[in-house]
């Protein structure tokens, strides 16, 4: 769009991806889908499926990012594929709810795990630098962020990829513990309960890969460079999971521990001895820095794309006149995660609207259907379409059912905010 500048290339791109989907639950979300799948096939078999599917996502989003190559996401696909009034209710979820939560959410979590680094420093006080540290490196202009976001990225990978080299070449674990590798362990819980746990845990592990899309106009060719940073993105996320979950069995039988925090503990120390906790926390905070610092450079330009459509005050659409960032819209993501770290309400905020989020996630792959219906030229096509959105489809699906199973009040509330953004958006657009 007018007046952003394109400074991101196609390895800060994939870098972005990779450096907001991969956060904590690299180092718990594992644990949990072992204890409940009892099998480390089954367990290798759902990241594949789930990182499978989200490569499938992602190349959808591909071909609407080169039909639509603007800054806003799933807010641009929305809008041409459903109208202004659909686009504007993601928007709303994004600006006053999402967005801030998860800033908010990652912010603390770096704090806690900073704290464990470094005993003494306040969580709070770490997670008020961290947002104003990375809200000026934004408003420094999109090439210093995704630069920055870039080097956090590789040191996260290289740092992840040396703990699961160490993890094997150490001898610290056992190689018995894969076995068997297909037959469930004795004592294991009814496998349907656990399949739907893994596969819910999963799917959110790979949340996030969708942000990139948001940053299309700062992006150098983003018909070509958005859909290979996608693809490169969420593979490179998923060899990592299976990686990952790999060197934890080896390295701490699956009963050794009480929690998913006690368990990557145990596996710290196995690794590193008695600073392993310490040392594990370190990698744990760097990989958070690495997801906020992604997540804080993505997530405005959102409510910059609907500011310049008019349904947001026009302010919010204004570029800082050195740097080209949409400094108005940083602002406002910033203050507003400011606040709810200080009022420390954000996980309940948060869970609220992750049902809402699936919805619309689901809702911009299906766009695709209806957007090829009226244009089937494009730059760039889904490969292996219709295929390739339906089995994604399919996952969001399944998610959906079981989150509105497990917890239908927050999934019922959420949707039920959200609708109330629809006389916003008429008080607006009559503006």
């Amino acid at each position: 769009m007018a007046g952003l500048r394109q400074g991101v290339g196609l390895a800060a791109a994939a870098a972005l991806v990779i450096g907001n989907t991969v956060g904590v639950g690299i180092f718990l979300t594992p644990v949990g889908m072992a204890r409940g799948l009892a099998s480390p096939a089954l367990l290798f078999l759902v990241w594949a499926f789930l990182g499978g599917t989200a490569l499938c996502g992602a190349l959808c989003y591909g071909e609407l990012a080169s039909r639509f190559p603007e800054t806003g996401g799933g807010y641009v696909y929305l809008r041409e594929a459903y109208g202004p009034a659909v686009a504007f209710l993601y928007g709303w979820k994004c600006l006053l709810v999402m967005d801030p939560g998860l800033t908010a959410a990652l912010a603390t979590g770096l704090g806690v795990y900073a704290q464990a680094v470094i005993p003494g420093i306040f969580p709070k006080a770490v997670a008020f630098a961290a947002i104003g540290i990375v809200a000026a490196a934004n408003w420094a202009g999109v090439r210093l962020a995704a630069g920055i976001g870039h080097g956090l990225a590789v040191a996260k990978v290289g740092l992840l990829l040396l703990l699961v080299a160490w993890g094997f070449l150490s001898g610290s674990g056992d190689a018995g513990r894969f076995l068997p590798f297909v037959a469930r362990h004795a004592g294991a819980p009814p496998l349907l309960p656990a399949l739907a746990g893994a596969v819910v845990a999963a799917f959110f592990s790979f949340g996030g890969w969708w942000d990139l899309s948001r940053l299309a106009g700062e992006i150098r060719e983003p018909r070509r460079t958005l859909p290979r940073a996608l693809a490169i993105g969420v593979g490179s996320v998923t060899l990592l999971y299976i990686a990952v979950s790999a060197v934890f069995f080896y390295l701490v039988p699956l009963g050794g521990a009480g929690s998913s925090e006690a368990f990557a503990a145990q596996a710290g120390a196995a690794l590193f001895g008695s600073e392993g906790g310490r040392v594990l926390a370190a990698i744990v905070a760097l990989s958070v820095l690495g997801s906020l610092f992604a997540f804080m450079t993505m997530a405005p330009r959102v409510y910059y794309a609907m500011a310049r459509d008019g349904v947001m005050p026009s302010f919010v659409a204004r570029l800082d006149s050195r740097t080209g960032a949409p400094t108005r819209a940083v602002a406002i993501q910033t203050g507003l995660a400011v606040l709810l770290v200080a009022v420390g309400t954000f996980d309940a905020i948060v869970s609220y609207f992750v049902f809402i989020t699936v919805v619309f996630l689901g809702l911009t792959v299906a766009g695709l259907f209806r957007l090829r219906r009226r244009s089937p030229s494009s730059s760039y096509s889904t490969p292996f379409y219709p295929l390739t959105p339906i089995l994604f489809l399919i996952s969001v699906v399944l998610v959906l059912v079981l989150l509105a199973a497990g917890r239908p009040r927050e999934a019922a509330l959420g949707a039920a905010v959200v609708a109330l953004g629809i006389p916003a958006y008429f008080i607006f657009r009559n503006r």
